[in-house]
């Protein structure tokens, strides 16, 4: 059975990162189209234009959006649909945004790191010092694809580090409650791993230090991610469309009562294989903001656990 949505915005070019404003507006960028786009009560309004291929979004400690920008994707249009393909012609390199939300203007803070190129920025998470976590998913080309990591830097550009390297395209990327574990969605394999840290950036070297979060059957790929007020992963799922919740069992802040049954994934169908994105807005966080991408929608529905707040957004 389909949850009960409510669309917010149709039209939208290859929506991804929302972000639920607390002025009830939600932020989208629009990969396709190059923008950073507010949505509120039915309009689209466009914030900056990025060019390239702006990815993931997150408010920053100084109240401006930091935006993964992957550099562009050639199209493929299939009737009302659309999906990204490989490294285009017009490819302008991966970075790392900063936008101003009232002027909208538009700084690179990283374009590279240790002289390596960022070749695919996806996904970002700050945490609560004010760094950022991001993934670089990487690019394909029509023989080979790039091999990336995860990184962590500061917001004013002074520092950005390869901390996880390699991963099989990396995309989604979150904390838990205490940030003591980053969770990474690898998009080809449909898997999320955990990584335990030992501050800011920084990951522990245990031999238990890593590990892979017990998945679910079927075919399917791993996109963006959202973590929920129980310490759940709340995955977007490309192929089957939807998002699959995910349980780390060792550090979960699930209550004792609660059985394993109930912490078995989760899998909620959308309307659209191409399910990018979700992340939690509203009163208690309890409403989910979920991109349909390929069909260029916003949509919004109950979801029954509040989110985990955001550090520089909900707290």
């Amino acid at each position: 059975m389909q949850p009960e949505l409510k669309i917010l915005a149709t039209n939208l070019q290859f929506p991804e990162g929302p972000i639920a404003m607390p002025d009830g507006s939600v932020l989208v960028v629009e990969i396709e189209r190059g923008t950073l786009s507010r949505v509120q009560n039915g309009q689209v309004e466009v914030i900056a234009e990025l060019g390239g291929g702006p990815n993931g979004a997150a408010i920053g400690p100084d109240g401006a959006c930091y935006i993964c920008n992957n550099g562009g994707f050639e199209w493929i249009k299939a009737g009302d649909k659309t999906y990204p393909g490989e490294q285009p012609g017009n490819y302008s390199g991966g970075r790392i945004e900063r936008v101003d939300l009232i002027s909208g203007a538009v700084t690179t803070l990283y374009t590279q790191c240790n002289g390596l190129p960022l070749r695919g920025p996806n996904d970002i998470v700050f945490d609560r010092t004010g760094g950022f976590w991001f993934t670089d998913h990487g690019k394909t080309r029509p023989r080979d694809r790039d091999r990336t990591g995860v990184f962590y830097a500061q917001p004013d550009g002074s520092s950005i580090n390869e901390v996880i390297f390699p991963m099989e395209a990396p995309n989604g990327i979150g904390l838990n409650a205490d940030e003591s574990t980053v969770f990474v969605a690898e998009t080809p394999t449909g898997k999320v791993w955990a990584f335990d840290l030992a501050g800011p950036g920084e990951l522990e070297t245990g031999k238990n230090s890593k590990r892979l979060l017990a998945g679910r059957n079927g075919h399917f790929m791993f996109d963006s991610l959202a973590i929920d007020a129980n310490g759940d992963v709340c995955v977007a799922t490309l192929l089957d469309g939807g998002i699959t919740t995910l349980s780390d069992r060792g550090a979960s802040l699930q209550t004792d009562a609660q059985t394993d049954a109930q912490k078995e994934p989760q899998f909620v169908p959308m309307p659209d294989r191409i399910t990018t994105n979700i992340c939690f807005g509203g009163t208690d966080l309890k409403t989910a903001y979920i991109t349909l991408s390929s069909t260029g929608q916003l949509v919004a529905m109950d979801w029954p656990v509040g989110g985990l707040p955001l550090n520089f957004l909900n707290k």
